[in-house]
């Protein structure tokens, strides 16, 4: 077991007064037999109401709103979490029974969204590859695994190079990018095998620097196995998640399991800064101690831009 403190700090500076601020925070680790939230403190600018609703894929967010002129706002999640390994179950069932057992997965509603495959145009070379490295000879698990060690092999990780709006034929063409990007290659390939997969935002957490995405936000893939239940798959890193990896939320993508997101209304021009600390001290650091790890500025006179997809761009990295 291993017990982690965050602190997660979102902070808009705005150039000018602005009001009507509504925001969703998406920034609640779900307690299940992995992860064991001891403590959880979300702390907003004006301590507004913050209601509190659960999703379509079971993630709890809060949705809270600043009507009032200002000029700055702050989120700040402090977290304390209990994580632990699960043992895989030991399967005796053939490698035929168990795609048996997943094919009837493809008439449950509980799984459609997880299978529904998002269109793009390099579906015929993407297939092509997918086909070339599953053996229907091996397990449902075995596959899925050589297919996420199929996107840490092939693809290089390497910031910079694609942004959040990075779509998939793009990604499978530069061959490289960040963990959004990688997980994003492994939800497409694994469902092309009817195998529900789901994207998940969360932590990686960090003991000895040997991990790509360690110390801040990271994503990954669960992909649902006969007898293994939802089991992730990390192809940034070629390995099944661990009591490193903390879960904030799932979705069928990026776009459903943002931390924070939201909208007002005045001058467009503002400051982003975020900074993600992990640990057992620098956690305990008060909020000015915490340098950014990314800033982010939108001019007036530029279009208005999503600064928090920007942040994620960085962030992801």
């Amino acid at each position: 077991m291993a017990l982690f403190k965050i602190k997660h700090i979102t902070r808009y500076t705005y150039h000018s007064p602005v009001t009507d601020s509504v925001n969703q925070v998406m920034l609640y680790p779900p307690e299940n037999e992995r992860q064991q939230v001891h403590s959880h403190e979300l702390t907003v600018t004006g301590n507004p109401s913050i209601e509190t609703f659960t999703d379509h894929f079971g993630n709890r967010l809060g949705i809270f709103t600043l009507v009032d002129p200002h000029t700055r706002l702050s989120i700040v999640s402090q977290v304390e979490v209990e994580t632990k390994a699960a043992a895989l179950p030991l399967v005796t069932h053939s490698a035929a029974m168990q795609w048996e057992e997943l094919s009837q997965f493809q008439n449950d509603y509980l799984y459609m969204d997880y299978l529904q495959q998002e269109g793009f145009a390099e579906v015929a070379p993407v297939q092509e590859q997918v086909n070339a490295i599953v053996n229907r000879e091996a397990t449902p698990l075995e596959a899925a695994s050589a297919l996420s060690a199929f996107v840490y092999n092939n693809f290089q990780y390497q910031k910079g190079i694609t942004s959040v709006e990075t779509g998939i034929d793009e990604v499978w063409r530069l061959k490289g990018g960040v963990c959004q990007d990688f997980a994003h290659i492994l939800l497409v390939m694994l469902r092309m095998i009817n195998i529900p997969a789901r994207y998940v935002s969360g932590y990686i957490c960090p003991r000895n620097s040997e991990l790509r995405g360690e110390g801040a936000t990271h994503a990954w893939v669960e992909a649902c196995l006969p007898h293994y239940g939802w089991l992730g798959l990390d192809p940034t890193n070629n390995c099944i998640t661990d009591d490193r990896h903390i879960r904030l939320a799932v979705g069928r993508s990026f776009y459903d399991c943002t931390p924070v997101k939201g909208t007002y209304r005045g001058d467009a021009a503002h400051t982003l800064e975020v900074s993600v600390v992990i640990g057992n001290d620098d956690a305990e650091k008060e909020e000015p101690q915490v340098s950014p790890v990314f800033s982010y500025q939108v001019h007036a006179e530029a279009p208005v831009a999503n600064s928090y997809r920007q942040f994620m761009e960085q962030q992801q990295q």
